[in-house]
């Protein structure tokens, strides 16, 4: 293979994809110019299918739009403004959808990398086909259910398990840490499997761009043809509003960590799917209408999964018993959960899951300090606004077993004189409400529940 060299790189091509219903292997083919094809492959677990006419049609469908959104992790690796699809047409408003997921997906990538993709990534549209409506297929009432192992799919799936919706803890790749949660919650479960191509990994070696993409929107696309292979009607993830706002980065504007996780993608991927995959497949976050404190407050209503549960990036791949394995501590996620879940359960216990009291540490006075919006920006990651972290803290500050702690004092002392108190008050931002896609009749029995 000869050195790749991203800056003589021309064209990006979606060479074919397909999938095999006696195996359940979709392949995913993609190559630069004429150089060597790069195949991913996505594996849903219980084959043989007996996929029919109209459901088999959908299957494609689908399969066609996860070939596009999931060629995102290839298409960055060089950025060429020229992009082919070698084995099938699209028509404008799937384009138009895909573009959107690469521009908006791409944002911190393109951020770090000093890049301006902004009008570079456009389909071939051919002659512009008007799509027939997606008929309906008659999929039975059931929810695959995204797992991530931390606390807001916990919160879905109970949420969904009191509301009496059959449902199937769903997680895609090798993760211990998400395995057993997943078993923990006694449901069936349904492990895919996604292989990316080993290629890329050469070429991030020979120096192609690299940085973040939009997994969620990976991850939908995968789900929503899981579901159809499996002719379920459901695909449930857990985002909540606070993941619609980005970071603030002076001279830029808003740089959004977690675009695919916000209303914009999940209201455009949503509708698209119902429009053109298949009439009766919802695609839709459960806590949409829900800020990470009002999720904070609904996982800590109970304790069945303290010793199971992990937010933390960093230590993600480490399974343990001990609570130090889960949590590393020191990354933004251990700091916004550890601030989001005080205000609602006993210190003893959080100390108790997170291995130690995050808030008495003086060393972590900086990521709290970007959690807080306090001379910096918020971190490219999935967690609450600034707003939040703000309320969480004044509230623990005004309680006598957390105010003695060493950063809760710093804040009362330095950060919360520069506030106006109607800025720190947490009960508006536990405040149920918003746009969400939930069916209407699901969110009437869940909405209560939330509330209480």
């Amino acid at each position: 293979m000869t050195a790749f060299d991203k800056n003589q790189v021309s064209r990006f091509r979606f060479v074919r994809c397909d999938f095999a219903a006696d195996t359940g292997v979709a392949r995913l083919v993609y190559a630069f110019d004429d150089g060597p094809e790069m195949t991913e492959t996505v594996t849903v677990p219980g084959a043989p299918f007996q996929l029919d006419g109209e459901r088999a049609a959908a299957v494609q469908r689908a399969l066609q739009l996860l070939h596009l959104i999931a060629g995102v992790s290839y298409y960055k690796a060089a950025v060429p403004v020229q992009v082919s699809i070698d084995s099938y047409t699209v028509d404008a408003a799937t384009a138009a959808l895909v573009e959107t997921v690469y521009l908006n997906g791409l944002g911190e990538f393109a951020y770090r990398n000093g890049l301006n993709l902004r009008g570079r990534f456009k389909l071939p549209v051919e002659g512009q086909p008007v799509p027939v409506p997606a008929p309906s297929l008659g999929l039975r009432e059931h929810a695959l259910v995204a797992i991530g192992g931390g606390k807001d799919s916990l919160v879905s799936i109970e949420a969904l398990r009191n509301a009496g919706v059959a449902e199937t803890v769903t997680w895609i790749g090798g993760s211990q840490l998400i395995r057993a949660c997943a078993d923990r919650t006694g449901l069936p479960t349904l492990n895919i499997g996604r292989t990316l191509a080993p290629e890329l990994f050469e070429l991030n070696r020979q120096g192609a761009w690299n940085g973040h993409i939009p997994v969620t929107a990976v991850n939908s696309a995968i789900m929503v043809l899981a579901a159809l292979v499996q002719g379920v009607d459901q695909v449930v993830f857990s985002n909540e509003r606070s993941a619609s706002y980005g970071s603030q980065i002076a001279g830029t504007g808003e740089v959004n960590h977690q675009w695919s996780k916000g209303w914009a993608f999940e209201q455009a991927f949503g509708e698209h799917v119902q429009q053109h995959v298949a009439a009766d497949l919802h695609y839709y976050s459960l806590l949409r209408p829900l800020s990470e404190l009002a999720v904070a407050r609904q996982f800590a209503k109970t304790d069945y999964y303290d010793a199971h549960f992990s937010s933390c990036n960093r230590n993600f791949h480490i399974l343990g018993e001990r609570p130090v394995n889960r949590w590393c501590g020191v990354c933004p996620k251990c700091h916004f959960v550890f601030l989001a879940l005080a205000p609602f359960m006993p210190k003893t216990r959080l100390v108790r899951i997170f291995g130690r009291n995050l808030l008495d540490d003086i060393e972590q006075a900086g990521g709290y300090d970007a959690l807080l919006e306090f001379q910096d920006h918020k971190p490219f990651e999935c967690v609450g606004e600034g707003k939040e972290s703000r309320a969480a803290m004044a509230t623990l500050a005004g309680r006598a077993d957390w105010k003695e702690d060493v950063l809760v004092k710093r804040f009362a002392s330095l950060i919360q004189p520069t506030l106006a108190n109607d800025e720190l008050a947490i009960e508006p931002l536990l405040v149920i409400d918003g746009e969400h896609r939930i069916p209407a009749a699901l969110w009437e029995r869940l909405r209560a529940n939330f509330a209480a």
